[in-house]
């Protein structure tokens, strides 16, 4: 791809997260660090499921799925981001069209070579737009900058697609151990905090079984999420629910709620007969 596109400048840093840096940087930190005391290593994950609100609503529940990514820095060298575009009507997958991603902990390439690999998929096209004020796929940037150091991203908005699609975007850049998968999604939306608590459960243990999301109430992100969950079938990967909550057991009000939950998927060892 074209090395002189433009970079894709940081849309929510003083909204979601701080603006200024160092700021950032001793949040996420923290976060992680108190992740890491209640975060078990499983394993080398290959992908991840993990939220997109504000930092003070979903922050330690994403911590949770990347404080233990810490082991895997110098090792994990691409991630592939796959998350709803809120803002743009989209059909299919879009690539953001930019030589990187701005933070306020720094600039993020693109792996163009890879992206060029999705481009001949049927429903992935380049749309600036759908990238430009999206944070489902910029608030996991300061969490992974932060973990792994130095790498590299394939950023994918979803819009009106298949789960087959999106399975197929991303087994095309599967890889080994250097590529790690991130889906940004949130759960219900606005319910009462005891409605939200039981349709998240379900919507859980619904991921749990690799079984599809029936609808978008349930996650906003289910297109990806259903995507993610037909791969890992193929592949033998196995889910681990890290934490679950609600913007009322962070920082929100319980009248109306929306539902967090991280999950980290691994390679299921062989069974025994």
């Amino acid at each position: 791809m074209d090395t002189t596109m433009e970079v894709r400048a940081a849309a929510v840093a003083g909204t979601f997260y701080p603006r200024d840096g160092g700021e950032l940087g001793c949040a996420v930190q923290a976060m992680l660090a108190d992740a890491a005391q209640a975060s078990p290593w499983l394993g080398q994950p290959k992908a991840l499921i993990v939220p997109h609100a504000g930092y003070i609503y979903s922050g330690p529940v994403a911590a949770s799925a990347y404080a233990p990514l810490a082991r895997q820095r110098g090792l994990v060298e691409r991630v592939v981001l796959v998350g709803l575009a809120h803002h743009v009507a989209l059909a299919g997958l879009a690539l953001p069209g930019a030589s990187a991603f701005d933070t306020p902990l720094g600039r993020v390439p693109v792996d163009g070579e890879a992206a060029a690999l999705l481009r001949p998929l049927a429903g992935v096209s380049v749309n600036p737009a759908a990238h430009a004020r999206e944070h489902a796929l910029e608030v996991q940037l300061p969490f992974l900058q932060q973990v792994l150091g130095t790498f590299r991203i394939v950023p994918l908005a979803v819009g009106h697609a298949s789960a087959d699609s999106v399975a197929a975007a991303m087994e095309a850049l599967w890889g080994g151990p250097e590529t790690l998968i991130v889906v940004s999604s949130d759960l219900s939306h606005y319910l009462p905090y005891e409605h939200a608590q039981a349709m998240d459960r379900r919507t859980c243990a619904s991921i749990s079984d690799l079984d599809p999301l029936a609808s978008h109430e349930q996650a906003c992100g289910a297109t990806a999420v259903n995507g993610l969950l037909l791969a890992a079938r193929r592949h033998g990967l196995r889910p681990h629910l890290l934490d679950l909550r609600n913007s009322g057991d962070t920082a929100g009000d319980r009248s109306h709620v929306v539902g967090y939950a991280a999950f980290a998927f691994t390679q299921e060892g062989p069974r025994a007969h």
